[in-house]
């Protein structure tokens, strides 16, 4: 690992939640002026959900609607904002994918901002329930465009994943295919649908490098699945700062973006350098390798071959366009919803394929 890859991990890390003492701060989001929105945030207790929700805090709003099916961690989210102004603020524990739930959400708050974070999206854990990850990051999504459309909602923000490009796993397949249908919509709606895409948020919850962190604190073997894997990073902060961002765009020119997130960072560099971050005294640094497990790539990309990365007016955010026009696939929900838990992993890719 050479000195610039080194200083670079090291800038990912601190800016990470892991250090807080070290943390930089992107959050200058009380300017991001959203006087005229009743904003929805679905999946408002995750990750990428309450960071927004935390930098959304501090602008101007009409509404803010915080949703979530968890129970404990939206409890958590709200006892987190618990002194910041929430006059204009709802908590709502509902699941998306019930239709009639939903669609009275719609009918009472009449959002014009959607924030659509909501997902399954660990990719072993999809492999084996592959049924869920359908109905929730296709049906869960294809739900709320379609009440957006019907709504007249202004902005849909979709997160993404770079795990939808060039897609082997479940996860990646059904992020896709949501991708797909969001701009179908855009050729047949005035709602503007805008994906956006980007790679392993430091520090969010199952991730990998919390994990590392632990058993460097416990004294553990690192569990590392190939030695050569490589993945994408960003911070949570930046992430969302830069969401918001797109957000706040009058006019769009792409349907899809991506955000810099560097250069692909080997995991066992990651873990060289927390050893170091973290002032373990371990004397032996034991990594034990366990395997690609089932759906995950030893690499990520975030275009595909089809696909070219386009300057914005922002170095930050990436416009993501086919190399050709392409005619966006009709998706058939019928046949994707007649699938059922007898069906195996390999059978489900089948069929998701032919939307891709």
């Amino acid at each position: 690992m050479n000195k610039e890859m080194a200083n670079y991990i090291d800038k990912l890390l601190y800016d990470s939640d892991l250090f807080p003492d070290k943390t930089k701060q992107y959050s200058n989001s009380s300017s991001y002026d959203f006087t005229n929105e009743t904003i929805i945030i679905t999946g408002a207790a995750g990750s990428i959900g309450s960071g927004l929700s935390k930098q959304l805090i501090h602008c101007k709003f009409k509404k803010l609607i915080l949703i979530d099916n968890a129970e404990s961690p939206l409890y958590e989210l709200i006892k987190s904002l618990e002194f910041k102004d929430t006059s204009k603020v709802e908590f709502i524990l509902i699941d998306i994918t019930n239709q009639n739930s939903i669609t009275q959400v719609f009918k009472k708050y009449k959002p014009t901002l959607i924030f659509h974070t909501a997902a399954y999206k660990h990719v072993p854990l999809m492999e084996s329930n592959p049924i869920k990850a359908i109905e929730l990051n296709i049906f869960g999504t294809k739900l709320l465009a379609d009440l957006s459309c019907e709504f007249k909602v202004k902005k849909f923000l979709f997160i993404s994943t770079d795990k939808a490009v060039n897609p082997i796993s479940i996860m990646g397949l059904t992020k896709r295919i949501a991708e797909n249908y969001l701009n179908l919509l855009n050729s047949k709606t005035n709602t503007v649908f805008v994906s956006t895409r980007f790679g392993n948020i430091l520090g969010s919850n199952g991730s990998i490098v919390p994990l590392i962190k632990k058993q460097i604190e416990l004294g553990l073997p690192i569990t590392l699945t190939d030695i050569n894997v490589t993945r994408y990073f960003i911070c949570k902060q930046k992430a969302c700062n830069l969401i918001l961002k797109l957000a706040t765009l009058e006019k769009f020119d792409y349907n899809l973006y991506t955000f810099n997130m560097g250069n692909p960072v080997k995991i066992s560099d990651l873990i060289e350098r927390m050893y170091l971050i973290c002032n373990s005294e371990a004397k032996t640094r034991e990594l034990k390798i366990i395997g690609l497990r089932p759906g995950e790539k030893l690499h990520e990309a975030i275009i595909s071959i089809d696909e070219e990365l386009f300057k914005t007016v922002n170095p930050e955010i990436l416009g993501v366009k086919q190399k050709k026009t392409i005619q966006p696939k009709n998706i058939n929900f019928s046949e994707l919803q007649n699938m059922t838990n007898e069906m195996t992993s390999k059978e489900v890719k089948k069929i998701l394929k032919k939307f891709i």
